[in-house]
């Protein structure tokens, strides 16, 4: 088993790309591309990782991995679609260790370095670490057991971010 001791103490990531979105500011923004399936947005990519674009457009879907850069860090959060506290591991809220965001939105187009999207959840300016393919085959899983997120998940279209995770 290991311990802090014999991890790393850092893992540095640099952005690809950063995302261009409308949202400026956390209050009031969607908390899952699912609840704002026609919010637009772009992915502006670094000309470094130009080649790291070839066969994209063949996708509906992409995964974006990015760096929740305004978020908080804290293991225990009251997530916007509960009222009561949950470890930060059994939610989707912005606020963790690491920062790290995911988010599946739909690929309109691609020009040159700039994917435009669907399904926008993301602020204006934040870095993308990664983008990967959405492959339904490969990454959809069937269950009925998805905890406290039972109770309220119809309703998660109409909920937006406020000032909890600040």
């Amino acid at each position: 088993m290991s311990t802090a001791a014999d991890s790393p103490q850092a893992i540095a990531c640099r952005p690809i790309a950063w995302v261009r979105s409308r949202f400026t500011d956390p209050v009031g923004m969607p908390i899952q591309t699912a609840g704002a399936p026609d919010e637009p947005g772009r992915i502006e990519v670094l000309a470094e990782f130009e080649a790291g674009l070839r066969d994209i457009e063949g996708f509906d879907y992409l995964i974006l991995v990015t760096h929740l850069h305004q978020a908080v860090e804290k293991l225990e959060v009251v997530p916007f679609m509960d009222d009561s506290s949950h470890g930060v591991f059994a939610t989707r809220a912005p606020a963790r260790p690491n920062r790290l965001g995911l988010s599946i939105v739909r690929l309109v187009r691609r020009e040159e370095l700039v994917l435009y999207f669907l399904g926008n959840d993301m602020l204006d300016g934040t870095p993308v670490l990664d983008i990967k393919p959405y492959v339904p085959r490969l990454d959809v899983r069937q269950t009925e057991r998805i905890g406290w997120f039972g109770k309220r998940i119809d309703q998660m279209p109409d909920i937006r971010a406020d000032s909890r995770m600040a």
